[in-house]
Order: structure tokens, then C-alpha cells, then sequence
């Protein structure tokens, strides 16, 4: 059975990522990309959908582990009875190859180790035929299935009934290499990786990109560490970033709420280039404005909220029977159904983006601020109409307070392109639009008994995208309508000190009820809490959050506060840039 989602650390190469336990099992890889099918599937299973495992042959060894410096690279210390030995695992930057390597180092005594490699391409439909390949090296196996195929090299493995056994052992000061390859299977097999040198090009990497976080304030650790899993999220060559590693990590458990994360959703992509914009990443506007470019294309009403890596468009949502899911939690989903809704926040999201890059002196191009009226044309053409909104519900479209909000945002960045930037574009027309939005809002979205903004249009609930009204300078963090909607979600949906969504017994996003606390919406009550003079709240609940984070500063989506563990994909974009931000917000407020 698969470990408890925080026992698990994440490798990347910014292509792709593998998970790897505790128990020095990697559970989940996709590979060449994060959307690519599962190679080891042990995650949303058994060990029988997928995994390698290296690790003592002592089941008593204790564990303990971390990144190396500012890297992507895991380092794992193993205590036995008879020695001590290092495991590093990362993923090579630099060489433009699929490889994982696995580095077993003797720090004291002897130390018997044991491997065990399961491979089940095509998320656990297809167990590939396995052949050696000894005239390349001494004990090479080279996996293939269909359009996928694998080199592993290391120590000599055993099949037996579809897995592949070894074991070896390791004294102080030894090194044994065990590295994975993947490749196209009508390719011949790629040659053999200089490990050493794989080793020391993806530590400078790593190490240099970090380099150039700019933040002066508390939390610069876990801030460094949140911007390293954002980069590691954002694909190398398309500039595409990634929801989360994972599909179908559940919200709750007897429930429907597992769904697929490994694509590009415009509204986390642009909040990701806002929070690598503040701390010094400037060049990263640019590289998701031309994938933005490629992805939208054409015409703004076959706009998507989510693309695939390179932008594709089908992300057709679908279940699986190949691998059984998380802990026996079904459904497995592969592809996601919102791709296809509209909702109407998105455009505001990515205007808001593309603002915040002119603001530090990136240029618009000519095809990018075309796009950019093609966007605003579309908005006033359709800001009335229901949405799903930011949660993505699948009940039916309502007239989202968030959304209503973020379609003013974009008019008012496109105001500001004009005004402030130069760039040509109807203004009088977009002000016009901006304060018509605002009246409606005013007029339906707002409680003037409980003196709060609602959720949507007709009801009194509240809900904790509200939060974001500050953010966008659609209200002061300040103003009296924004306490007031900030203490209707303390008194509605504070579940230990965490914030709720929204209550989903009111039916409105068409599933069962029940889910944990949501990760991002706390750190953004932080930010609320650290921009209306309540710093020693914003601290208390940020000192919180942090503590739940992982060993190595992983977060999920959301923490189940009963079960004291993390719930929902991970690593999550969206949780890591609003640690980012609530982090930074603390930062200006304390000084």
C-alpha cells in the first residue's frame, strides 16, 4: 500500500517528477513529461502497478533525509544495526535526457542492500518485455512496451514472477550507481550517463537558479524551497507549469474529488510568474507569455482554463481500472472535464500577470498585446454569463462573486496597459465596462446585512476566494466591506484554525460533500491578516501552515486535520506561491 502523501519527496528534472517514499521506493513516475503515463504506478496502488525500490534489506533501518542545499536533489541517510549509507536520488538537469539516478554511498561498516524494480507502463496497463543487454554493460536490462522503453543499469537483478530482484551490499566508502534512462522505443539504446558529472552539473544548476531569489524577510526557507518546487513544476522547454506531480491524491476519502493536476491551468500558471516576478525571476514572464501565445492562439472563444504542456487541447477526462487508486480511493482520473468550462476569472488571472511583467520593464510584443484585446473583447462580450468559477464546480454555472471581481481586475489592467504603459486599446470603453462591473457587484454580490461579499449572486454564503478581492485592488485590504467579509469567513468556514472553501453541504458544486481544510485559502487569510494590522495572527497562523509541511517542505492541497496528514495532489503550485505571498506579505508588514 502506498505511504501517507507526506511521507513522500519529490525529483525533478523540470521535465517530469518522480516521488519517492520514505521507504526508498519511488511510487510515481511519469515519464518523459508530468502528463506522460505512469511507468511506476505504486502510488494510486501496489507495488504491483509500478515502483523501485532501493533501500536496506534491513527492515529496521531508520531513515532520515533532506534536500541537498537549495537543489532538487534528495539525499536519504540510512541507519542498521551493521552501518550507514547514503542514498541520493535526483534527475539530471542539463542533458535534455529522461534519467534517474540513484546513488548508494557507504558512510560506516557494511550495509546489505536490496533492490527491487517493478515496471508497468501505460499507468499499470502493460508490463513490457524485458531482455539484458549485456554487450553494452555487464548488467543492463532494457524494458519495452509499445512506444515507451527503458535502460536501467546498476547491479545485477533476478526476474521473478514480473519484478526484477537484486541485492548488494556497500562498505564505507564505496559508491554504487544504479541510474534509469527512458526513450522512445524504435531509438537505440541511449548510452551510458557519466554519472559524476550528471551529479555535479545538476547541483551548480539548482544551486545558481536559487541564487537568484530576491526575499528579505522570515520564512526565507521555506520560501527558497516553494520557489524551487514552482520551478521544478514549470517545464524547461515550454515554459508550461503544472498544477501539481500527481493525479487523483483525494480531498477526502469516500468521496469523488480526485482529479488530475499535471496540466497548466492559465489562472495557477499566472499567479506562479506573479510570485517568480517578486522575487527576482524576471526572464519567466516572457517564457510563459510565448507558451500562453502558442497555447491560446486563434480565437479567444476556443479559449481553454487548462492546457497540456505544450498547450494541447484535448485533456478529455476519463477513469481508470489499471491502477485501483490512492489507498483504494476511486476514481483514478486521467484528463480533466473543467478544461471545457468557462470561467470567468481565468482572464483577469493571466491580465493580471501580463501587468505585473510590464510593471518591471517586460515589453509587450505585438502578437502579445493583441492577444491581450482579443482576451478583452471576448470578456465584454460574455462577462454577464454564469461560470463555474474558481473551484471548478460541476453543478450548475452561477454568477461568482470571485469571478465578477477578477472580470474587473482584467478591465482595469487593460485600463492601466493604456493609461500608464502606452499601448493602444478603447479606454474609454474598458473604464466604462470596469465601473459597470463594479455597480453590479455592489448591487448583488454584496450582504449589506451581514455586511460581507458572498459567494455568488442569491445567497448568503460565504466562500474563501473572497479573500482575493484585496489582492486584485478590487477593495482595500483595509475597507469595511473587506473585515466584514473576512470575519464571515472566520465565523463560516474555520475548521481548526484552517479555512474551508466553501461549505460544500450547501450542494452548490454538484458532489457529495466533504473536504479538508484548504491549504492556499489559509495562507491567504495570512496575507489578509498581514495587511490589515493583525500581524501577530498573521504569524500565529503562519507558524501554523508551515507545520505542516513535510520533512523536506513539501505541501498538498489540502490537510485533513483529524488524520494529521495531507490531502489532495502534491506537490501543489497553488499552495507554494501562496506561501510565497503570505511570506512576503509578513515580510513588508514587520518592517
Amino acid at each position: 500500500m502506498s505511504l501517507p502523501i507526506e511521507e513522500y519527496a519529490l525529483i525533478s528534472d523540470c521535465f517530469t517528477g518522480a516521488l519517492v517514499g520514505k521507504d526508498g521506493s519511488i511510487d510515481w513516475l511519469c515519464l518523459p513529461r508530468y502528463d506522460s503515463s505512469s511507468m511506476f504506478g505504486a502510488l494510486l496502488g501496489t507495488e504491483d502497478h509500478g515502483r523501485w525500490l532501493v533501500a536496506p534489506f534491513d527492515a529496521s533501518a531508520k531513515s532520515t533525509r533532506h534536500y541537498e542545499g537549495d537543489t532538487m536533489t534528495l539525499v536519504t541517510r540510512w541507519r542498521t544495526g551493521d552501518g550507514e549509507v547514503e542514498v541520493t536520488d535526483t534527475m539530471p538537469m542539463g542533458d535534455h535526457r529522461a534519467d534517474v539516478i540513484r546513488r548508494v554511498r557507504g558512510v560506516s561498516g557494511t550495509v546489505r542492500m536490496q533492490q527491487e524494480l517493478r515496471i508497468r507502463f501505460g499507468y499499470a496497463s502493460a508490463t513490457p518485455w524485458v531482455r539484458k543487454d549485456t554487450a553494452e554493460h555487464p548488467s543492463a536490462l532494457v524494458a519495452v512496451a509499445g512506444p515507451d522503453a527503458i535502460v536501467v543499469r546498476g547491479p545485477v537483478l533476478h526476474a521473478t514472477d514480473h519484478a526484477h530482484h537484486g541485492e548488494f551490499t556497500v562498505k564505507a566508502g564505496e559508491i554504487v550507481d544504479l541510474t534509469l534512462t527512458w526513450f522512445p522505443s524504435h531509438r537505440a539504446t541511449p548510452e551510458a550517463l557519466d554519472v559524476e558529472h550528471a551529479l555535479e552539473q545538476t547541483r551548480t544548476w539548482w544551486t545558481r537558479w536559487a541564487e537568484g531569489c530576491d526575499h528579505d524577510g522570515p520564512y526565507r526557507d521555506e520560501v527558497v524551497r516553494s520557489l524551487l518546487l514552482l520551478r521544478a513544476l514549470t517545464h524547461l522547454e515550454t515554459g508550461g507549469i503544472v498544477a501539481a506531480a500527481t493525479t487523483s491524491l483525494p480531498e477526502a476519502f469516500g468521496g469523488e474529488r480526485n482529479w488530475d493536476y499535471r496540466y497548466v491551468w492559465l489562472r495557477d500558471a499566472s499567479l506562479t510568474i506573479g510570485v517568480l516576478l517578486a522575487h527576482g525571476y524576471d526572464d519567466y514572464v516572457d517564457h510563459w507569455r510565448d507558451w500562453l501565445l502558442r497555447a491560446i492562439a486563434g480565437d479567444p472563444a476556443d479559449l481553454q482554463i487548462m492546457y497540456g504542456l505544450s498547450g494541447e487541447r484535448d485533456l478529455a477526462e476519463r477513469e481508470l481500472t489499471s491502477l485501483p487508486g490512492y489507498q483504494g480511493a476511486h476514481p483514478v482520473r486521467i484528463g480533466n472535464g473543467a478544461s471545457t468550462q468557462f470561467q470567468a476569472d481565468v482572464i483577469g488571472e493571466v491580465m493580471i500577470g501580463l501587468d505585473r511583467g510590464r510593471r518591471l520593464g517586460n515589453g509587450e510584443t505585438r502578437f502579445s498585446w493583441a492577444l491581450q484585446r482579443a482576451l478583452m473583447g471576448y470578456l465584454e462580450e460574455h462577462w454577464r454569463e454564469p461560470d463555474h468559477g474558481i473551484w471548478e464546480i460541476r453543478g450548475e454555472p452561477q454568477t461568482f462573486t470571485h469571478s465578477r471581481a477578477l472580470v474587473w481586475a482584467a478591465f482595469d489592467c487593460a485600463v492601466r496597459a493604456v493609461e500608464r504603459d502606452g499601448l493602444e486599446g478603447p479606454v474609454v470603453r474598458w473604464r466604462t465596462l470596469r465601473d459597470e462591473v463594479r455597480a453590479d457587484i455592489e448591487a448583488n454580490g454584496f450582504d449589506r446585512v451581514r455586511g460581507t461579499y458572498v459567494q455568488h449572486y442569491g445567497t448568503r454564503e460565504v466562500d474563501a476566494s473572497l479573500l482575493q478581492l484585496a489582492q486584485v485592488g478590487y477593495v482595500d485590504w483595509e475597507d469595511p466591506r473587506m473585515l466584514g467579509t473576512v470575519r464571515a469567513i472566520e465565523q463560516d468556514l474555520l475548521r481548526h484554525d484552517l479555512v474551508l472553501r466553501y461549505r460544500t453541504e450547501q450542494g452548490v458544486d454538484g458532489l457529495p460533500p466533504g473536504e479538508h481544510p484548504f491549504l492556499a485559502c489559509s495562507f491567504w487569510l495570512v496575507e489578509q491578516y498581514a495587511h490589515s494590522h493583525r500581524l501577530d495572527d498573521a504569524r500565529r497562523l503562519m507558524d501554523r501552515l508551515v507545520s505542516l509541511a513535510n520533512d523536506v517542505g513539501m505541501l498538498s492541497e489540502e490537510y485533513d486535520v483529524e488524520g494529521r496528514s495531507q490531502a489532495g495532489n502534491t506537490p501543489q503550485a497553488l499552495t507554494h506561491l501562496t506561501l510565497v505571498r503570505a511570506a512576503d506579505a509578513i515580510a513588508a508588514a514587520s518592517r
